[in-house]
């Protein structure tokens, strides 16, 4: 199957040229023309790579990127923008950007950097729309989960935290590193936050919450998600 590319810009001619000429290479194309609905679009659609502009309406494309790492969203996200200056660049990467290309640009090198991120991306559990563990059930499109067929009330920090978790499982991740991605906290308040999101995500989800099966917690590095035989 051909690469899906999610084209956040606004202006019209752009959109045209870029959306031609990239389905010309054989990707499909979905443009928006805004922030807020990238970040809804990019959380729903299942897409292998995101060229997003950064002077957008509603929301900039430094927001936007922001957000979807935040979201725990690892899909490719090229920058595309009129801004030269280093100051600018070094943002967009420092909050989760992969690359970034300026304008006016060659669409060659265009296409070559976009060639060059797809080859890149991991095949991960990213690109997971739905994913199950014990009587647990996530949608990451419809950011809905159930258990045991039944909808549970997580507010939408629990929500991405668990996704956070789920798409990085196996991996042991720090309070200090939940804080920086899933809240966006660039200081440190203080990591008990994260440890109260966990103790209400396992009360929500866990078979028994003092025996965790699924949200581990590793003593002095911090949480992992994985899966645990429950104590019998």
């Amino acid at each position: 199957m051909s690469a899906r590319i999610l084209l956040v810009e606004d202006e019209p001619g752009l959109v045209m040229t870029l959306t031609d000429r990239l389905t010309g290479e054989g990707y499909q194309v979905e443009a928006v023309g805004d922030g807020e609905t990238a970040v809804e679009r990019a959380r729903e659609g299942g897409f292998d790579l995101v060229l997003l502009d950064i002077a957008l309406p509603r929301k900039n494309g430094f927001d936007v990127c922001r957000d979807l790492r935040q979201q725990g969203l690892t899909v490719p996200i090229l920058m595309l923008t009129a801004r030269d200056q280093i100051v600018d660049k070094v943002l967009g990467l420092k909050i989760g950007a992969d690359d970034y290309v300026t304008k006016p640009f060659e669409m060659m090198e265009l296409l070559a950097r976009i060639e060059a991120l797809l080859r890149r991306a991991p095949k991960t559990p990213s690109a997971e729309t739905v994913y199950q563990f014990g009587d647990v059930r996530i949608d990451f499109r419809g950011a809905e989960v159930l258990r045991d067929g039944r909808p549970v009330a997580l507010s939408a920090r629990e929500f991405q935290l668990l996704a956070y978790l789920v798409r990085h499982r196996g991996e042991v991740v720090s309070r200090e590193r939940l804080l920086h991605e899933v809240w966006g906290y660039r200081a440190i308040p203080s990591t008990r936050t994260v440890d109260v999101h966990i103790t209400w995500l396992r009360q929500k989800l866990e078979p028994n919450p003092k025996e965790p099966c699924y949200i581990l917690t590793v003593y002095g590095f911090g949480y992992k998600f994985g899966l645990r035989r429950a104590a019998t």
